[in-house]
């Protein structure tokens, strides 16, 4: 039988879940971080205890489809809980951030692959770069979400912004992204701590004796330093994929759940995407029309309120674009590579050069 202490204990712990935090109940937060935090150790802890363990083509495919359906379920459970427009939303903003997530991938692949990362020693580099985008995608969610809600004429800005990454993207082509080991921060972070010329394992420091001071002193290694540009790649993503979210709903929690299921297959995605890289070379071009559309959306029914669209649409829109970006690449570049399964994956600038 409860004292009457922890029978007032009871009620008062309820009415704290209850409390409206970012527009939803406590409880609502709590219940997905832990979810969250479920599926990490799951993926941690059972599927890949075996650090030497390198992640093929079919099952990082596996791996997706699993995040994706779990993605998914939770976009089914907020269409029950809090009715067909928020749901609508949850799966726009979904596919949105995949979509886009997959450019990242192939920066990502560039970047470990200028680096000289072994395919065992990526999945390390991705690990840890999904939990720190996690939280780095909170914050920017969060000022995104203070913004909306104070400044209403932000959005307008954000469609403008997007209108302009996609017409940027249109006009650039297929470039070159650039030689990372020769870039300003490798450089930067070369010249400001100690980088060793080897990997050590799958170790992102090491201790060894500097030749300068014959002292032992702490090193990074190349793994360190692909952490760093692999963070810096989900910064930079981040500036078109927050306010591409925040385009097609300014719902906090619809927002924030559907960016971090996003990026939690990002990492099950890499292993697939980056063994065919060069099958995708038509992908961006689907993105940037994605992004102008979504812009256009904005400044049509937002900005001058000339006519509303319908979250189904903008899915519908959002899905035909990206699938017939992945179907026309697929077939442009059917001769070029033979079946890839469970390949190493191939360094973009080495591919694009066989097709040429």
């Amino acid at each position: 039988m409860l004292s009457f202490r922890n029978q007032h204990q009871v009620p008062r712990m309820m009415d704290v879940l209850t409390i409206e935090w970012l527009g939803k109940p406590l409880w609502m937060w709590l219940g997905f971080h832990l979810l969250i935090a479920g599926l990490l150790a799951f993926d941690l802890g059972l599927l890949h205890r075996d650090k030497e363990h390198e992640i093929g083509v079919r099952e990082s495919l596996a791996l997706t489809g699993f995040y994706l359906a779990l993605g998914l379920a939770f976009g089914g459970w907020i269409w029950w809980y809090l009715g067909p427009q928020s749901g609508e939303e949850y799966v726009t903003g979904l596919v949105v951030e995949k979509s886009l997530s997959m450019d990242n991938v192939f920066v990502i692949a560039m970047i470990l692959t200028a680096l000289g990362v072994p395919r065992a020693a990526q999945h390390r580099v991705l690990l840890w770069g999904i939990l720190a985008a996690v939280l780095l995608r909170g914050l920017m969610i969060g000022l995104g979400a203070a913004l909306v809600h104070e400044v209403h004429w932000v959005l307008s800005l954000f469609a403008a912004f997007l209108i302009y990454a996609g017409l940027k993207i249109l006009v650039s082509g297929d470039e070159e992204e650039g030689d990372f080991q020769n870039s300003a921060v490798v450089r930067w972070f070369k010249t400001t701590f100690r980088v060793t010329p080897e990997l050590h394992g799958q170790r992102f420091t090491v201790r060894k004796t500097d030749p300068k001071t014959g002292r032992v002193a702490l090193y990074f290694t190349p793994l360190a330093l692909a952490l760093v540009l692999v963070n810096g790649a989900d910064v930079i993503f981040a500036v078109d994929s927050v306010p591409a979210i925040f385009a097609i709903t300014t719902d906090t929690f619809v927002v924030y759940t559907s960016n971090i299921f996003a990026i939690l297959g990002l990492r099950a995605l890499y292993f697939a995407l980056a063994a065919m890289v060069d099958r995708f070379a038509y992908l961006k071009t689907a993105l940037a029309f994605i992004l102008i559309f979504i812009g256009a959306k904005i400044v049509v029914a937002d900005t001058f309120g000339l006519v509303t669209v319908p979250p189904w649409v903008s899915l519908v829109v959002t899905l035909t674009l990206l699938a017939a970006g992945v179907a026309y690449s697929l077939w442009r570049t059917r001769t070029d590579a033979p079946d890839q399964a469970d390949a190493d994956p191939v360094p973009p600038h080495e591919a694009r050069a066989h097709r040429a």
